[in-house]
């Protein structure tokens, strides 16, 4: 795997991306240790102190005056050519993310690839009309109600999908009129670094997009509470969402909080069960099971149990557990060896509890690597049923039709997807009503597109959706304006 360390801007550059340009930190550095490979060093982090946090914040309230007064077409032609930028680094941002979180090439390559389309996507929401105007009840009066930038924007990014989070938060924020300030996972901020850099080479105006590094407890906290940030988008853990939103909310800032889930499944009746054994597979692994969406219980009929873990086992056992950057791998490693020791602790509960190990080890695979691992005959009040993993571990639940099935599927603190297969048009239409969640998936697991709207409800989520047309509620704030004469 061929990755020039020296000509990569994120592992050279500064830690703090000020009115456009890299600058060093004077705050304690941390080594960001590549997740495939304990001993090796990606490169370093610091913690951002507090003069250099309020630097940036000035800088982005000053560029935020001079970036809504051009034009939405010039700022969407700005994007569009972000989004070259990213297709022409291709290689390097995908050898670079695998690098730190680990993920397969192949999922680092097309992560690449959907960052493009989304980024193409908004563009094209610049040529779209950004207010109304009203009839007026009242004789020579007329009614305007425009959608305007909110000012600076704060958003707040997971280690997950360390370039699909920066351009889902910062593109829309820069379409409609705002400066952004991007704080990175300290786990993986390297590919956010390079995405924010291939947006100033893209023409973006310098200051409209900022990036500082440091931990979630105080470079994030100090941000959260800074009156000059008037929105703040977070994709995170719910535990630390909840702390955010009681936060800000003190401070009556716009919040678009996208949590975590716990999403179920459901097999009522299958036309093909090879293909529903790797749609699950798929929903179950991408990632190695560390997304938000991931398929992470299956409700399934009794009657079709047995057979379906059977398949699922059968598939899973032949997987290559390895080091992303190995193109032969299927599942890459957990972020970190701490994660994926947590990731353990919740199959031997789930053993300890009652469950049945389909297929995996009790014990994992060893350092950051986990086995897949199907646990059957999980009951619902054990941890697994109802706690967010974030790991390869499916949990199966058996149910004798479909009113026992909404039961299960409802049954968690979450709402953000759920999926059905079914042979029956009317089981499909009513799985997709009584779901309490806010994507719903018909005879394939969890999945995004670049225009539609994506989010959850409960503890999965609170504000507007993100992606799409849902995407000027929160990066807008409207103003009616009534005119005589």
């Amino acid at each position: 795997m061929l990755f020039d360390r020296s000509a990569c801007t994120a592992l050279t550059g500064g830690s703090v991306l000020v009115g456009g340009r890299w600058l060093p930190s004077a705050g304690e550095r941390t080594a960001v240790v590549s997740a495939s490979n304990a001993v090796e060093i990606v490169g370093e982090v610091a913690d951002v102190t507090a003069p250099e946090i309020d630097a940036c914040v000035d800088a982005a309230l000053k560029a935020s005056r001079e970036w809504k007064a051009w034009p939405m077409p010039a700022r969407a032609e700005a994007l569009r050519r972000w989004a070259y930028q990213l297709r022409e680094n291709r290689e390097q941002l995908a050898v670079l993310m695998t690098r730190e979180m680990g993920k397969p090439l192949r999922e680092s390559r097309g992560e690449v690839d959907r960052a493009y389309n989304e980024l193409q996507h908004t563009a094209t929401e610049g040529t779209q009309a950004c207010g109304t105007v009203l009839p007026s009840l009242v004789e020579g009066r007329s009614v305007a109600v425009h959608a305007e930038p909110v000012g600076v924007v704060l958003g707040i990014t997971p280690w997950n999908f360390p370039l699909m989070s920066v351009i889902r938060k910062a593109a829309p924020a820069l379409l409609f009129g705002n400066s952004v300030i991007i704080k990175p996972a300290s786990e993986c901020p390297f590919t956010a670094k390079l995405a924010c850099d291939l947006a100033l080479q893209a023409g973006v105006l310098p200051g409209a997009i900022s990036l500082l590094t440091g931990s979630g407890r105080t470079v994030g906290s100090v941000l959260a509470m800074d009156s000059r940030i008037n929105a703040i988008s977070f994709t995170g853990s719910t535990e630390v969402g909840r702390q955010l939103y009681t936060t800000v909310a003190k401070r009556f800032a716009k919040v678009q909080l996208e949590l975590g889930g716990k999403n179920a499944l459901y097999v009522h009746s299958v036309r093909d069960a090879g293909a529903v054994v790797k749609e699950i597979t798929r929903g179950a692994l991408e990632v190695s099971g560390q997304r938000c969406t991931s398929i992470s219980r299956l409700v399934v009929e009794e009657s079709l149990a047995d057979g379906l873990v059977e398949s699922l086992a059968e598939m899973w056992d032949g997987l290559t557990v390895g080091p992303g950057d190995v193109e032969s791998s299927d599942v890459g490693p957990m972020v970190s060896q701490e994660h994926a020791d947590l990731v353990r602790s919740y199959i031997r509960s789930g053993v300890d509890d009652g469950a049945a190990l389909a297929c995996g080890t009790e014990s994992g695979q060893g350092g950051s690597f986990v086995q897949p691992t199907i646990l059957d005959h999980v009951g619902t009040d054990m941890s697994v049923a109802g706690e967010e993993i974030f790991g390869p571990v499916l949990s199966v639940i058996r149910v004798d039709g479909l009113e026992e099935a909404m039961r299960v599927v409802n049954g968690t603190e979450y709402g953000l997807a759920a999926s059905v297969f079914t042979t029956d048009r009317d089981i499909a239409a009513e799985f997709a009503a009584e779901a309490e969640v806010g994507m719903v998936h018909v005879n394939h697991a969890t999945a995004s597109q670049p225009h539609v709207p994506f989010g959850g409800r409960k503890a999965s989520g609170v504000g507007p959706f993100s992606i799409g047309y849902t995407n000027r509620e929160f990066f807008t704030q409207t103003k009616t304006i009534y005119w005589e004469g």
